[in-house]
């Protein structure tokens, strides 16, 4: 006999997520990709005294940076057959979506269970499949972190500590035959970063410079950095 019963059928992700939070859903063009992301509506109102009293966690997944519109329009245009992708601070998905509408094999990564939660939604909305997904502190790495053809970061450098903390990150999980892209749009870490991937042997090159808003009278220009290995250093690292 067929039960109809809702009670008996578990809970969505996405119906979690809209029980939980006041949602939107924002569209984003992406390349040929209309992205409808879903992401709480007030940002603002996520934010928790207990958690900025613990580490100074604030919830800046929660907004869609201009920042990481840019990087999901770059990682879009990206050779993507057969290779892996993985997103440092994936927000609420919409880097994590369009690189994998563009092919990669996509793993999601941040330091907030609830942006994974939100990222997972909105690629599997959009793609039909899941990321692989990994809660990251990247001041307490894994002792063995798997690596990617292809890594990711948009606007990761606002703390001045996390210059050096996002170029180990880097450099413990990029293949050495692969390419590490961060936007950034002049964060406080930003020398600090360059300097800090240089010690471990990678180097950087700032690859486009793009402004946000070209109508705008001030334009907000935002860095597109690649980062490789140089010769020889992976074998070393």
């Amino acid at each position: 006999m067929r039960n109809d019963n809702p009670a008996h059928f578990p809970e969505t992700l996405r119906a979690e997520l809209e029980r939980r939070f006041r949602t939107r859903v924002t569209p984003v063009q992406v390349g040929r990709w209309s992205i409808d992301l879903l992401h709480p509506a007030d940002p603002e109102a996520l934010i928790s005294e207990e958690d900025f009293e613990r580490d100074e966690r604030l919830p800046y997944w929660a907004d869609i940076w201009p920042s990481s519109v840019i990087m999901a329009r770059h990682v879009a245009m990206l050779p993507a057959a057969g290779k892996t992708l993985l997103e440092l601070g994936s927000g609420a998905g919409l880097v994590a979506t369009a690189a994998a509408l563009a092919g990669f094999d996509v793993t999601v990564s941040d330091y907030y269970e609830d942006s994974l939660r939100f990222s997972r939604e909105n690629v599997r909305h959009h793609t039909g499949r899941e990321p692989k997904a990994e809660l990251l502190d990247w001041r307490a790495l894994p002792e063995r972190m798997p690596r990617y053809d292809v890594v990711v970061g948009s606007d990761v450098l606002y703390e001045r500590s996390y210059g050096a903390l996002v170029a180990e990150t880097i450099a413990r999980t990029l293949k050495g035959s692969g390419a590490a892209y961060i936007t950034d749009p002049g964060r406080i870490a930003t020398n600090d970063f360059i300097a800090e991937t240089k010690l471990r042997g990678l180097r950087v090159r700032t690859l486009e410079r793009i402004p946000f808003d070209p109508q705008a009278t001030l334009r907000h220009m935002i860095d597109i950095y690649e980062v490789r290995w140089e010769a020889g250093n992976f074998e070393r690292s």
